[in-house]
């Protein structure tokens, strides 16, 4: 067998993942970080074939930079040094592809806006003329905050969950019942024994009760970690009735599971708030793997009661995104 045939069948194996229950993927990028995209029709038909009724989708704020010096052109934020830089027209992109649907397609999607700086204290007049234009969006996010590599790579400040310039967002996002969904890691990677930026998802969800968040991957990152991330997260929980959680990207392999099996833990934590948890594939622009990455759930939720299990595979998202 040629090695690339031998590739194509591994790869085509690796697309044939299927959620063993109805699911909504509550985190997706409809771009990548050139900005590029498969199109939602394309994303549609992924989700038909792993088992995913519907999606919480929204571009990216950022786009990476091809820089002169590096001889060939980035597809993600790691690929080389280059930096990224805020990118207001990823809205644009997302609502332009979401009304080329028909009516049927566009009801399986909950679209939500991002594409503004969240260092710019203009930010909330962004967002106010982005909801005036289009009266479809279900909510902000996802804001990139800290995030380990992709802060050193973005020019201007350093993004933090208790910004001034996102507090005003906030208190609009409360006053027009949009939910946000806020990427902003518990740590730094060189902290594992102390949770460095918690005190600013604190502040945050505290002056703003009225608020839903959503935080992204429960604020776990690459090299972002602690051995009791559990107990942190339900204390939170358990703190703040206005925080909900997504287990997208690194944060299921990383620290829910264990040899693909989910930790006890992770599952008593889950069975005492399961209706503050979501799953959700964090794609980016390109959907060919979107079956396998919601796949990786099976166990968790299989794991579950049946009304526990439902709520965190699809009905917390649909209540909260209003899908």
């Amino acid at each position: 067998m040629s090695y690339c045939r031998s590739f194509h069948e591994v790869i085509s194996e690796m697309e044939k993942g299927t959620c063993a229950f109805p699911a909504v993927d509550a985190h997706i990028h409809s771009v990548d970080f050139l900005q590029e995209s498969q199109g939602l029709q394309a994303l549609a038909g992924r989700m038909d074939e792993a088992g995913i009724t519907a999606a919480v989708v929204f571009g990216l704020p950022v786009v990476k930079k091809w820089a002169s010096c590096e001889p060939d052109r980035p597809l993600y934020y790691l690929d080389d040094n280059a930096r990224c830089y805020a990118f207001v027209s990823t809205d644009d992109k997302l609502a332009e592809d979401y009304l080329s649907l028909d009516g049927s397609l566009r009801g399986r999607f909950a679209p939500l806006l991002c594409g503004f700086d969240p260092t710019d204290r203009n930010a909330v007049f962004h967002v106010e003329r982005k909801l005036a234009v289009h009266d479809f969006w279900k909510g902000i996010g996802e804001i990139l905050c800290r995030h380990d590599d992709l802060t050193n790579l973005t020019m201007e400040e350093t993004a933090r969950m208790d910004h001034q310039a996102l507090l005003p967002v906030y208190d609009l996002a409360g006053c027009r019942g949009l939910p946000v969904l806020v990427h902003q890691n518990s740590s730094s990677v060189g902290h594992h024994d102390r949770f460095e930026y918690l005190h600013e998802v604190k502040s945050a969800l505290a002056a703003f009760p009225g608020t839903t968040f959503v935080w992204a991957h429960c604020g776990i990152s690459r090299r972002v970690g602690h051995k009791l991330y559990h107990k942190m997260v339900e204390e939170m929980l358990s703190e703040y009735g206005n925080l909900f959680v997504d287990l997208s990207w690194v944060v299921f392999d990383q620290t829910v599971c264990r040899d693909h099996v989910p930790k006890k833990s992770w599952l008593d934590l889950i069975g005492r708030y399961p209706d503050r948890f979501m799953v959700g594939s964090d794609l980016c622009g390109h959907f060919q793997l979107l079956g396998t990455t919601m796949a990786r759930y099976n166990v968790l939720l299989g794991s579950l009661g049946e009304l526990e299990r439902d709520m965190v595979a699809s009905g917390n998202a649909v209540r909260i995104w209003g899908l």
